[in-house]
């Protein structure tokens, strides 16, 4: 498979904690995945066209305020997947971490795919919205939702994982909980290796170390967004003893870290 990194939307410039890095805006960052048996398949889409047009009514007035979005239509997903020579009925599948605004809005560019997320987070995103977090106009086309329960799942490096239907072995859902109520890691065979999209586990690639080290900023929005502080906190410490005992094996990145995308990318 044939894996592109894709920051489809930058939102606020942040410091790192450290001299070295450079300020950046945040991103989004999601992954663009060919594969031969199933076509594209995109793992969270970020902030879409709708979003970028009206970012009040899609996104909500409060979140702009918050996130700060540059709103840059040429980082939405749908036209990063033309510039790479395809068009939007290629992405067969969509896999997400969960269903907060930048992490789904990309959603109504690609009406005809299928969207793989855990079943409490469509049950929440459903019976919340329209919400700070969740926004019912990004599934107003009503998506092909695809959902699973992990309590059926597999091991995987110690965590339970979902085999995802219609989709190569190569993809695993990972519940990764207490961001949201059916918050997941998405897990990509890279060669040799996997990659884990741990969405918003975490923030910062300082809290992975082993005296974690929070974003003074970005700890705010994850503490403030949180609906189990304890589960939340358990997560980041399982997700440090992954790294630990097999990052040989396995790259974990989270979704909004500029540095951790910039190596990637």
């Amino acid at each position: 498979m044939t894996i592109h990194h894709l920051n489809c939307g930058s939102v606020r410039q942040i410091e790192a904690t450290y001299p070295g890095p450079s300020p950046a805006h945040a991103v989004n960052h999601c992954l663009l995945v060919e594969t031969d048996a199933a076509g594209l398949v995109l793992v969270e889409t970020g902030i879409g066209l709708d979003d970028v047009r009206d970012p009040a009514g899609t996104l909500g007035a409060d979140w702009v305020a918050m996130a700060q979005p540059l709103l840059d239509e040429e980082e939405t997903a749908i036209r990063q997947v033309a510039r790479l020579g395809y068009k939007p009925a290629d992405v067969r599948h969509i896999v997400l971490t969960h269903l907060d605004v930048d992490h789904c809005g990309g959603l109504p560019d690609f009406p005809q795919a299928e969207v793989h997320v855990l079943a409490a987070e469509l049950a929440a995103a459903l019976a919340e919205a329209p919400s700070f977090r969740y926004r019912d106009a990004h599934w107003a086309h009503e998506p092909r939702w695809v959902t699973y329960s992990p309590e059926r799942g597999e091991d995987w490096f110690g965590f339970t994982s979902t085999r995802l239907r219609g989709l190569p072995d190569d993809f695993r859902l990972i519940p990764l909980g207490g961001h949201t109520a059916g918050h997941a890691g998405v897990a990509v065979r890279d060669g040799e290796r996997w990659l884990l999209h741990s969405g918003d586990a975490y923030y910062y690639h300082r809290e992975l170390e082993q005296r974690h080290h929070p974003h003074p900023i970005m700890d705010i929005v994850q503490t403030t967004s949180e609906v189990h502080h304890d589960l939340r906190v358990g997560t980041q410490a399982r997700l440090r003893e992954l790294v630990r005992e097999h990052g040989e094996e396995v790259s974990v990145f989270s979704a909004h870290d500029p540095w951790e995308f910039a190596g990637y990318r």
